[in-house]
């Protein structure tokens, strides 16, 4: 006899505002549990010194994390200039020194090349896979490796203040893969002065925002009642970058055995990917063909 699932089959987005000093896969862990979910999944990883919007995908939802992951992000950061770390952030042993200290004229030239197109080295310290295991295993281990360089878009890189000599506030908004520990490692080699994050807060990801976030100390304080059920966001959010299209009763039944389904006329391109949805609710993801949407993914 097979066994049944552990935990209840409830499906949506819980927004957490992440604390400091607690890792994104323990944030996880601890809403499966509060929500005593079957299955549980985040969209993008916080350091465990950052803060900020942390979306956690339950059930049916996990389906809709790629999307989520995929979307641009804000980011909201202070650089301390004239020291490089270990781990390019306020965490990490200080390896090297500068008494150098740019102007405000020089760190707004510096940025441009910050935006747009760049390549980007991850750091040391980061989840990013060499042969087969974590880089940051293998960076405490004191192994030193020549990461490759990664493309990413950076829609906006703003200086927000200038509190001191030695920091500088910024705004970033970026897509998929943006570590903003390598943007003050570099932004600091740049300038001359070296630089590491001071403290990072991602204030958005895509639909969602850290000012809905629920705290972990309310997930403590309501786990495993109903007031805790009411912070559950609907799973069709994480496809909110994807055109919605509406099905017949006959394609809702036909995607959900996971065949091509008819939907209703819209501005879809042929080869385009869209959802597909009837009475409001999420039936399948796929790509949209001749009036018909042929599925990748089906939600029960």
């Amino acid at each position: 006899m097979a066994r049944g699932k552990k935990g209840r089959a409830v499906s949506g987005w819980l927004v957490v505002d992440k604390p400091a000093g607690i890792t994104s896969t323990a944030v996880v862990n601890k809403v499966k549990w509060a929500m005593d979910a079957q299955k549980a999944g985040h969209a993008g990883t916080l350091d465990p010194a950052a803060t900020g919007v942390l979306a956690i995908a339950l059930g049916e939802a996990t389906k809709t994390v790629p999307y989520v992951t995929d979307a641009m992000k804000g980011y909201r950061f202070m650089v301390n200039l004239g020291a490089a770390t270990t781990t390019d952030d306020a965490e990490g042993s200080v390896i090297a020194e500068s008494a150098l200290r740019p102007s405000d004229a020089e760190i707004e030239a510096a940025l441009a090349a910050f935006r747009g197109d760049i390549q980007q080295v991850p750091p040391q310290f980061s989840a990013v896979k060499v042969d087969g295991e974590r880089a940051y295993d293998l960076a405490r281990e004191g192994e030193a490796m020549d990461l490759a360089a990664r493309p990413l878009w950076v829609e906006r890189l703003e200086v927000l203040s200038r509190p001191s000599a030695d920091q500088v506030e910024l705004e970033m908004v970026c897509g998929k893969g943006g570590y903003v520990r390598s943007i003050a490692r570099d932004l600091g080699q740049a300038l001359g002065c070296l630089g590491h994050v001071a403290w990072l807060r991602r204030e958005w990801s895509g639909p969602f925002t850290a000012a809905e976030g629920i705290s972990v100390a309310q997930i403590d304080a309501l786990a495993k009642t109903a007031e805790l059920d009411a912070f559950l966001k609907p799973l069709e959010l994480g496809l909110a970058d994807l055109p919605e299209l509406p099905c017949t009763p006959e394609g809702a039944a036909r995607l959900k055995n996971g065949n091509p389904g008819m939907v209703l006329a819209s501005s879809v391109g042929y080869g385009d990917e869209a959802w597909a949805s009837y009475q409001g609710r999420a039936i399948a993801v796929g790509i949209y063909k001749s009036g018909e949407l042929h599925p990748s993914r089906v939600f029960n």
